[in-house]
This record gives C-alpha cells, sequence and structure tokens, in this order.
C-alpha cells in the first residue's frame, strides 16, 4: 500500500484484465487505439473485462426521467474529509461513451457535481456507439461574451472523426454549427473558440505521397494533419494548415498499416489545437510525439518539441511519447498529457506533465509530474487541466478514470466510471444551466398513505427547493409540500392523495424558476 491507501499495481497492456485498490478503483480499461465500425465485432475479438455486480448497477434510474438512462459514475476524495475543496471549479464536463465494449447506460454528455451526482445529461440518441457515431469534447467555452457549452458528433472511423462542432447556450439549445471547409469534414479530436471569435479545428486529408520509406508504396497514400481556421457566423475557412507540407512522413513513430485509399497511413494524427502566448497555434500530434508552434499567419512551423527532429534538447524526464491536450501555462510553460505508448510501449505509465521550455538555450525540462499511484497506463486519448490555484485535473483517456492532483502531486480524488465507459476528456468548470423545457415530475402512490412525488429538471443548477402541488382536478392544484433538493431527482412525500400532481423549481431567494405540466399520479 502506498500513502494515499491504493494498491500499487501497473494496468495490463492490450486485453487487460482489472485492477483492484482500496481507494475503490475496481477496473482497468482495455488499451488499444482504434475506435471500430462495428463495436459488436470488435467485442467479439477483445476479451472482456470481468462484471462485479457493482458493474451490473452502473446504470441510473430516474422515475420522473424513464427516457434518461446514464451510466452511474463514482467519487472519491482523499485528504479533505469527503468534501471538495473551497476553490474546485463545482462541475464536471464528461463525454461517457464505451470503447472497446459499451459500458452500461446510455453513451452521451455530461456534467457531474463533485460527488457524483448528475446535473445535466443528453443521451447519444442518434448517435449508435454500434454504428461507430458519438459525440465527444464536450467542454465550457465563451462565445461572443457568453458562456456555452461546446462539443463534436459524428462519425468515427479508425481513431479520427468526420462530423462537425456544435455551440449550445446556458439553455442547451443549439446557436452554431462548424462544418469543415475546403471539402473537409471536421475531426473528433479538437475545437477551441479563439478569443477573435473564430473555430479551431482538426481534420483529415487523404494525400498520395511516397511512403517507400516507411513500409509502403511510392504512391501510397497519407493522412494528412489539418488545422482550420474558420468564422462561425459565415463558415469561410480563414486559415488552413496541412501536416503533409511540413512533416515528412518519415517522422512518424507508428508502424506501417494501410496506406491505401481506402485506408490511409495516419503517420500525423492531430489531436490537440491551443493558441501560444504569442498568438500562434500551438499543435500536437500523436504519432510524431510531437508538438509544434506554427505561425498563424504564414503556416510556417517556428519550432518543434519532442519527436525525432527537436528543436529543443530534452531534458531529464522531459521526453514524451503519444500526447494528447497540449496547453500553455503561462509564456515558457506546457501542460501535456503524456500517454506513453501502446504500440509501441515507451513508458511503463501514463503521467500528466508540466514542462519549462527555455527558448534561449532551447531546452525543455520537467517542472512537475502527476502520475497515479496505481500506475494508470493509458493506451490513448487522455486530458489535463491546470486549475487556477495550481491544481490539476487529469483525464485518463481510455481507461475509466479521472483524477485531481494538488500542485505538488498529491491524489485528492478519483472518479470512476462503470465498465466498458471512458472519457475522451475530463474537464471540470463552472456553469449556470437554464433549460429550455419544463421541469419534469412523476407521481406514486404511498402504501403508508399519501402520495410520493418526484421531481427533476435535467440541466437547471439554480434549483434549491422543490414545492409540491396536489388536486383532485388538473386545473385546482394547491400548495401541499416542499423539499430542499436532493440530487438529480428529488423524492418527496405528502399527505395529500391528488390525483393530479406538479411541481415548481424554486431558486434560494424562492423565486420560482419553472413548474411542471401537472401529472397524474400512478399506482
Amino acid at each position: 500500500m502506498n500513502a494515499h491507501g491504493l494498491t500499487r499495481r501497473r494496468l495490463l497492456g492490450a486485453g487487460g484484465a482489472a485492477v483492484v485498490g482500496a481507494s475503490g478503483l475496481t477496473l482497468a480499461g482495455i488499451t488499444g487505439y482504434a475506435w471500430p465500425h462495428d463495436q459488436a465485432a470488435a467485442a467479439e475479438k477483445i476479451p472482456a473485462a470481468p462484471v462485479t455486480p457493482d458493474d451490473a448497477r452502473g446504470v441510473l434510474h430516474f422515475v420522473s426521467r424513464p427516457d434518461l438512462t446514464p451510466p452511474a459514475l463514482s467519487i472519491a476524495h482523499h485528504g479533505r474529509a469527503g468534501t471538495a475543496g473551497a476553490s474546485d471549479p463545482p462541475y464536471f464536463i464528461l463525454t461517457p461513451s464505451g470503447y472497446p465494449l459499451i459500458g452500461p447506460g446510455t453513451p452521451g454528455l455530461m456534467i457531474l457535481d463533485r460527488h457524483g451526482g448528475i446535473i445535466w445529461y443528453s443521451p447519444n440518441t442518434g448517435f449508435p456507439a454500434s454504428k461507430g457515431v458519438g459525440r465527444v469534447d464536450l467542454k465550457v467555452q465563451s462565445y461572443r461574451g457568453h458562456p456555452v457549452l461546446t462539443w463534436w458528433e459524428g462519425q468515427i472511423i479508425r481513431g479520427t472523426g468526420k462530423g462537425k462542432a456544435i455551440i449550445a447556450d446556458t439553455s442547451y439549445r443549439t446557436i452554431a454549427t462548424v462544418n469543415g471547409g475546403n471539402g473537409l469534414q471536421v475531426d473528433l479530436h479538437e475545437f477551441v473558440i479563439s478569443p477573435q471569435g473564430t473555430a479551431l479545428v482538426t481534420a483529415n486529408r487523404p494525400v498520395t505521397t511516397n511512403l517507400s520509406r516507411v513500409g509502403g508504396s511510392k504512391q501510397g497514400v497519407a493522412l494528412s494533419g489539418v488545422v482550420q481556421e474558420i468564422d462561425i457566423a459565415t463558415g469561410r475557412v480563414l486559415f488552413e494548415w496541412s501536416s503533409i507540407d511540413h512533416v515528412p512522413v518519415t517522422d512518424t513513430f507508428v508502424r506501417f498499416s494501410g496506406g491505401t485509399a481506402a485506408v490511409p497511413f495516419d503517420y500525423f494524427h492531430v489531436n490537440s489545437i491551443s493558441i501560444a502566448p504569442d498568438g500562434g497555434l500551438l499543435l500536437s500530434a500523436r504519432n510524431t510525439s510531437t508538438v509544434y508552434q506554427v505561425s498563424r499567419s504564414t503556416g510556417q512551423v517556428a519550432w518543434q518539441l519532442g519527436g525525432k527532429r527537436s528543436s529543443f534538447k530534452m531534458g531529464p524526464g522531459a521526453t514524451f511519447w503519444f500526447q494528447h491536450h497540449v496547453l500553455p501555462q503561462g509564456r515558457n510553460t506546457l501542460s501535456i498529457f503524456d500517454d506513453g505508448g501502446s504500440p509501441p510501449a515507451k513508458e511503463r505509465q501514463s503521467r500528466a506533465i508540466l514542462l519549462n521550455l527555455d527558448t534561449s538555450a532551447m531546452r525543455a525540462t520537467v517542472q512537475r509530474s502527476f502520475v497515479h499511484p496505481a500506475g494508470l497506463a493509458a493506451a490513448n486519448q487522455g486530458s489535463m487541466q491546470v486549475l487556477a490555484d495550481g491544481e490539476v485535473l487529469v483525464g485518463w483517456g481510455n481507461l475509466p478514470y479521472f483524477s485531481q492532483f494538488t500542485a505538488n502531486g498529491t491524489l485528492i480524488l478519483d472518479g470512476q466510471f462503470p465498465v466498458g465507459d471512458q472519457s475522451y476528456r475530463a474537464f471540470t468548470a463552472a456553469w449556470t444551466g437554464h433549460p429550455a423545457d419544463k421541469p419534469a415530475a412523476a407521481a406514486r402512490v404511498n402504501p403508508a398513505g399519501g402520495s410520493v412525488v418526484y421531481a427533476s429538471w435535467n440541466g437547471a443548477t439554480e434549483v434549491n427547493t422543490w414545492t409540491v402541488l396536489a388536486g383532485k382536478t388538473a386545473s385546482a392544484l394547491t400548495h401541499v409540500g416542499s423539499q430542499r433538493r436532493s440530487g438529480f431527482e428529488t423524492m418527496i412525500t405528502v399527505n395529500a392523495a391528488g390525483p393530479y400532481f406538479a411541481v415548481k423549481a424554486l431558486d434560494a431567494s424562492n423565486h420560482v424558476l419553472g413548474r411542471s405540466p401537472t401529472v397524474r399520479v400512478m399506482s
């Protein structure tokens, strides 16, 4: 056992099994980098993780919203007496989905409170994972001076996406859709709204090129990683950068495969975009294990960090492999989720790192490394978010976990998905939701007398109290009880028999936020 009370056992590799720790971490994810078209076929080829009684109960059900069946996540706090820190953002922003096996519950977009309670859940209705369709990369951004939710949706094929980016307001209504330009569709890996109100997105373009030096033909087909800056209002492409014009295919670290029009060789695999302090772009390419600083005006590569042709000398421990989610943290520091490999595996476990860049001496050094005591090793995906107080939230990619660390690297929180689920990235943020729909209510006969009323309002963040109205007719309801909100769905026992009921949502100042439709009691 270690200081955090966790059993230190490394997760297995491809087709891996379970890791059990006293913290409550119970399952290793199944590794292997692909997003198959046919999940059922993939499931036949990859051994399933063991199912436990907890996994069988890993779906949430709500009486007032029977249409919502999200996976149940658990949150374990370490070192804070089971409470969140005072400076912590209030919510976790996630996209639970299943690969290569679909976990319990319906995949979708999710906002959780700090104890794992559902705040908002949008199921992937119309996005069947069995057909390689889904939604990922939910996050809070700013658009035209207002907070918004953004995500990607579309088809996922061999680890890349063909789809579009969505912007929704605080009522969860779509207010803008970003499509790729120049004949391309938006890739799943990144969508950033710039301070100028433009969209920075990833895309991919098959190109004919010489692949003989990496194991292919002289007239092979590679997948060029593309970055586009798009005017959100008009859809006009303001800037486009294509990896094949700047990075040779020989810079890749992945084994050659495909190389045809049907299956292009994914030598680059752009997976994040961020805006550098000087206004340029920082691009992360998984398959070259390199970060590129690119001029936003000319497209020229100013420097490369990591990989086969690094502009920087990498100090002890600074080398990373198959990284994701690179962000600037001040002028000379980057945050990086370092997956570490698979395939080929380059490191024993994944880590989130802060790298200092000395652009005078051109040397990169590690400022801080954040590793999980259970030795989590992600094969793909992952994220690292540095919070205002220096704490760090890490999403463990294809593994069913996310974790929070203090600035000095001490683990203080673990989130866990049910078996078979994961989230492409994990974020924490403030958010205020005002749903456009009405609260939901359901009523049941209470065998002990009176009735039990269930109240919920998917996405509402300011509900403090529920009041219950009841009456013998739907048009004549009076107040019969109230109760503080106690989670996504609040159960309220009242003496009234109804048979008609409705609920009102009140904020902390007792202002009415919304009222449900009237429902009839069910036995």
